[in-house]
Parts: structure tokens; C-alpha cells; sequence
């Protein structure tokens, strides 16, 4: 098990839709293992393959408790768009007591998304078997996270107003590479997930 190198916003590979797994190999559970561990060495609680440059469907989670990795997700939620609460499982609270979101391929830039706070997912289990998970709160939220990722798409896109301002302003003043990301300066080779702003 490794390691695995991140990528950083404005690699083609974040911005690709990943491409469906369909059979789970020993190459698919070699990848989760190696994304999973990598997931541990950077404190994430999530990690899309795109984010180490396998343009799969595959993403890995860790959040209160709730632990696995699914292949060819699909998310479904429910009911409207709102901002996730702090609670002791989302790291420190901010001056509005929210979740920001951030990510390990985006270096110090974090902002708060209006992300629906239930969702169910389905998909492939590692063993070839089934997953479905029910979540509320901050799991969801990851769910929904990374399953943009796998649509080539980041949390910065669903920021508005001011945040986004912010945001745009942060990523052209800094360096965006695997050197400058919050994962290098956590662990020895870096890798990329969602993790909640603070953890």
C-alpha cells in the first residue's frame, strides 16, 4: 500500500468525468487500498480516484464512524439546499458555527457550500458486493463531494457571491502544485480529499 501523489487544481485529470469501473478486480482493489491509505496519511475524511489521477468512478470516505470505498456511484439526496452544521466530527466551528469545505487538490482555499443534508449511496463495495449507505450531515455532504469529483467537478464551482471572489482571488495568488497543498505539508508524499476547513 502507498502513498499516492495528489493532483492539483488545473490538471485536466480534475476536470474530466471519470469513466465507470464496471468489474471489481485485484487492480480496482489494489487502487481503493492504496487510496485508502493515502486518504489516512493526509487527515482526509474522503478521496476520489481523479484526485490521483486515475479517471475512475471509485471514491474512498471516513467520516464518524463510517468507513468504506464504493465504486460506480451514484448519490441521490434529499431535500434542500442547506449549510451543514459544525458538530464535534466537523473539526473547529467558524464565526457562522458552518462547515466550510475545502480540498487537498485546491491549497488554502475554503468556502461554505449549499449541499442538500441527506443522501443515500449506492454503488460497487471493494468485495464486488453492494453499497448502500444512508447519511445525514457531514457524511452526506463528503458524499456529495467527491461525487463531483467523479463529474470533474470542485467545490470551488458551487461557491457564490463574496466566498467566490474570495476564492478566485486566493487561487491566483497561490502556487498550486503537490509542494503548496495542505496534504505535502501533513505527510511525506501528498494526496488529495474533501476534509472539513481546520481538521
Amino acid at each position: 500500500m502507498a502513498v499516492l501523489p495528489l493532483r492539483m487544481i488545473g490538471d485536466p485529470v480534475l476536470r474530466t468525468p471519470a469513466r465507470e469501473v464496471g468489474v471489481v478486480d485485484d487492480s480496482v482493489r489494489r487502487l481503493i487500498e492504496d487510496m485508502l491509505t493515502t486518504m489516512d496519511a493526509v487527515g482526509g475524511i474522503g478521496l476520489a480516484a481523479p484526485q490521483v489521477g486515475v479517471g475512475l468512478r471509485i471514491f474512498t470516505y471516513d467520516v464518524a464512524g463510517s468507513r468504506g470505498a464504493v465504486v460506480d456511484p451514484t448519490v441521490e439526496t434529499s431535500g434542500s439546499p442547506e449549510f451543514t452544521p459544525h458538530d464535534s466530527a466537523a473539526g473547529p466551528a467558524t464565526g457562522t458555527n458552518l462547515v466550510r469545505e475545502g480540498c487537498l487538490s485546491i491549497a488554502d482555499v475554503h468556502g461554505p457550500v449549499g449541499r442538500p443534508q441527506r443522501a443515500r449511496l449506492t454503488g460497487l463495495a471493494p468485495d464486488g458486493g453492494r453499497v448502500d449507505v444512508e447519511a445525514s450531515g457531514l457524511l452526506a455532504v463528503c458524499f456529495q463531494h467527491e461525487a463531483d469529483h467523479l463529474d470533474g467537478r470542485l467545490f470551488v464551482d458551487r461557491l457564490v457571491g463574496e466566498e467566490k471572489r474570495a476564492a478566485l482571488r486566493t487561487l491566483r495568488q497561490t502556487p498550486q502544485d503537490a509542494d503548496s497543498s495542505p496534504a505535502a505539508r501533513r505527510a511525506p508524499s501528498a494526496g488529495g480529499s474533501f476534509f472539513a476547513a481546520g481538521r
